[in-house]
Formats: structure tokens, sequence, C-alpha cells
């Protein structure tokens, strides 16, 4: 899932390009810490944390994790289990700590088309799964999609499809009084480009002027120039309906499972696996020390010292991670014999 606000206004979305080609990546240090070294660790909260690690780890196909699992579902003592059967791991590629947020869109709609209910959430189409197809400009001012019943739901706001087009999921609060979720069913295979750098461009705002609020309220006040600056992107995405997560429960990310505010962070599997717990230090405006489970990942997401902590769901989540572009450092808890092993090798 996932998913990029602080810098996709200035970089790119978290949803994948297919046809990006990334550099090398660089050979990582690992250095052992102790659980001392954690600032913060004996204040968190560990009984959250392991709850929404047991989320995820029946996933992990590693027998040590796998044994790690079992042995957590009959713990009573969360930060003893992790002080256990965990050492902290500081994985550093040379590239300095970024913190970024994301969060889950909720806008307005119907399942059918009227009113101020006038911009579709299509489905994929058949020709537009694999390869380059249509740009942006051309699916929205075009009539291709139109009458093949691929329309999930009708949205009051254009500004309000193109954001959740970049987060890759959400909620939408319909007319009759009941609500559905979608999330990312493929995209049309453009690159993505960046509306917030085209308004740096023309002179319009500085870089750190940039935000989705500063997005939104442009476009919605230039009319037909603004729909044109969100043609800027070619980069359309199309969605699927989820029916298979409660309305209780956090969007589903990278491992399939639902994930879950403060607690889930997306990651490079590159460096950091998948259901591994996290120790991050976030520094900024909102510090933030906590014990965070790896559970998603993003097209953006790239490097050792690189995360995305999810928000929650909502206009407030949206605000507290489009704020979030901070230095700090991530530390991953590997099974102790997958951490010595790794600091002998290097």
């Amino acid at each position: 899932m996932r998913r990029l606000l602080a810098a996709l206004f200035l970089t790119v979305p978290l949803v994948g390009t297919a046809f990006a080609t990334e550099p090398p990546r660089p050979e990582p240090t690992h250095t052992i810490l102790r659980f001392d070294d954690l600032n913060g660790w004996a204040q968190d909260d560990h009984g959250a944390a392991l709850d929404v690690f047991l989320n995820t780890c029946g996933d992990m196909r590693d027998l040590d994790w796998r044994g790690l699992c079992r042995v957590a579902a009959d713990q009573t003592d969360a930060r003893r289990f992790f002080e256990l059967f965990f050492r902290p791991v500081l994985i550093e590629d040379g590239d300095p700590m970024l913190f970024t947020g994301y969060y889950e869109p909720e806008l307005r709609g119907s399942r059918y088309r009227g009113g101020p209910y006038q911009y579709p959430l299509y489905r994929v189409p058949d020709e537009g799964r694999e390869g380059l197809w249509l740009s942006r400009a051309e699916i929205e001012e075009g009539d291709l999609l139109a009458g093949r019943g691929l329309e999930i739901a009708w949205i009051d706001d254009p500004v309000d499809v193109f954001f959740l087009q970049i987060q890759g999921s959400g909620r939408v609060r319909l007319d009759d009084g009941t609500a559905l979720r979608v999330g990312y069913g493929g995209k049309n295979g453009h690159d993505y480009r960046s509306v917030g750098m085209e308004l740096v461009r023309r002179g319009e705002y500085e870089p750190h002027q940039v935000s989705a609020q500063v997005i939104r309220s442009w476009v919605r006040r230039n009319g037909e120039e603004g729909r044109r600056l969100l043609h800027h992107n070619p980069s359309y995405v199309f969605f699927r309906e989820v029916t298979e997560v409660p309305a209780d429960r956090g969007p589903l990310g990278a491992m399939n499972r639902s994930i879950t505010n403060l607690r889930s962070i997306a990651v490079d599997p590159a460096y950091v696996p998948l259901g591994a717990p996290v120790w991050i230090e976030k520094g900024g405006r909102d510090p933030l020390k906590r014990l965070t489970i790896a559970q998603d990942t993003g097209s953006q997401i790239k490097g050792a010292q690189r995360a995305d902590i999810f928000f929650g769901t909502g206009e407030e989540a949206g605000r507290r991670a489009g704020r979030v572009k901070d230095t700090g450092r991530m530390i991953v808890l590997l099974p102790i014999q997958r951490a010595l092993a790794l600091a002998e090798e290097f």
C-alpha cells in the first residue's frame, strides 16, 4: 500500500512504476546495538507492538521467524519477549534517515452518477492491464471507459480522486449511508510527474511551501487550469473494491493484512524483512519513539534508513501525515542468530 505523502509533491508516489530503472543498491553496514541504546525503549507500549507483530508474523516463511511467531503467541511479557529473542541492528547504506507519513483517504461518493458525484473511480480495463496505455488527460477527457460498467463509485471532488490515486487505497462514504473500501488495482504504465514540482517550476511556490493542502487549494481556485495541472501527471491508477477487510480495521499493506495506526510502517524490503519489528526514533515537529512493524512497501521507500509511517484514516490523519518529513534513525530487531551472522559478514 501505500503510500508517501510528505515527499510526493516534489518526488513521486507510492504506487510503483513498472518501467523505472533502479540504480545499483549500496552495500549496507550492520551494527548490533543493545536495547539500552534505543532512546525511549523502556517507556513504549510493547504489548501494542506485539499485537501488531502477531498480525503478520504467521505469514513469514523463514524458519527462525516462524519459530518466533509461535513463541510470541504465548507471551504475557511483551518487552521481555523482544529483548530475549531479538537483537537491535542498525542497518545503514550511507544515506541519511528520512521519515515520511501516509494515510488512508476518506472520500464522499455514490454508486450512481448524479448531482455532485461526477468523478469516477474505475476498475482496470482489459486493455490497460499491461504496458503503456492512455495518459491521465486522455482517460479523463475521452469516453473510452464510459458505459462499460467499470465504475466502482462516483466521487464529488476530482482533487480527492487524484490524491486517492497517489495513496493507492481509501474509503468512500456513500450517499446511501453505507461505505466501501477500495485498493490499488493497476495503472496505465506512465511515469509519475509531480504536480507540486510543476507549481514550483512555474514560480507559484517555493519547494518548502508545497503540501497537499496547498495543491488542493490551488487546483480549486483555478478552475479549468487547476484540472490541467493534474493532467501534468500522466500516471493514472485504477482500483478494486476491497470486501475482505472489516470496516474497523486498517487498509491492507504489502503483506495483505490490515495495517495499524502509528504501529505499521512501509520499508524497503531489500534491507528490512517484511514483518520485522523496527524501532523508530523520529525527530521533527512531532517526535516519535516506538516499536513498529514493517508491514508495507512503497516505490519511493528505498534505502536502509527510510520509512513511511501509517497515520490512519481520514482528513486529520492526512494532515498529520503530510507534515512528516523528518530525520532520525530506525533500528531493525532481528532474530539473534540472524543478527550475529550479519555482523560477522560485515
